[in-house]
């Protein structure tokens, strides 16, 4: 069966996936872009910015990685953009411009649902409203027999985590202390019990943890 896969996704070491007030202008609240900044040197970064170039190294090995064998996204609606409640209509597209860089099918989680939203490059946006399980089911289908990445944001992979759906996830602890936002680890206790762990610290001053899901009984 396909594997329910987590990549490059940056927490600080208080635990905290993003800051507090997101908004247009600010994606990660005011953590602003300093939960990512290992990631934007990385040549896979700056490939999907159309960029040459980038830094070769311990981030760019786990950075790579997040594409390889992925048949879809599912993804939580903070993730797609900054709307709270019913969706204007203002035309939003997500934060990615016309060719975001998934290239699958991805199921955004809403309590909203709306039409599908079809852009370049191969990338179909489905806006359900589903549980962790049956949004699953759903990427499953389309993904065919390729893995599934869970893409955020922090309540997103929680939930995943919790429902215990996730059989890879790569955290990145960077070494920056936000106080507020949302965190990742409430109401998680004991998860390690059902993961292989590994880390892997990188000279950028983040750490690499692996978590990769044991035989089920």
């Amino acid at each position: 069966m396909s594997k329910v896969r987590v990549h490059n996704f940056a927490i600080s070491i208080d635990g905290f996936g993003t800051g507090a007030d997101q908004s247009l202008e600010a994606p990660f609240g005011h953590a602003d872009g300093r939960l990512m900044q290992w990631f934007m040197g990385t040549p896979t970064f700056r490939a999907m910015q159309g960029q040459p170039g980038g830094t070769e190294g311990v981030d760019e090995e786990f950075a790579s990685q997040w594409a390889t064998g992925i048949g879809a996204e599912i993804m939580g609606r903070n993730k797609f953009g900054p709307q709270r409640g019913e969706w204007p209509d203002d035309g939003w597209k997500g934060w990615w411009d016309d060719d975001p860089p998934f290239h699958t099918p991805v199921f955004v989680l809403t309590h909203f649902p709306k039409p599908r939203l079809e852009m370049a490059g191969g990338t179909t946006f489905h806006f359900i409203d589903a549980t962790p399980a049956d949004a699953l089911a759903q990427a499953r289908e389309a993904a065919g027999d390729a893995d599934i990445r869970i893409g955020g944001g922090v309540e997103t992979v929680r939930e995943f985590l919790a429902a215990d759906l996730v059989d890879h996830l790569h955290l990145v602890v960077v070494p920056i202390v936000l106080g507020r936002g949302e965190r990742l680890w409430d109401g998680l206790e004991g998860l390690e019990e059902r993961f292989t762990t590994e880390a892997v610290s990188s000279p950028s001053g983040v750490t690499h943890l692996t978590f990769t899901r044991r035989e089920r009984d």
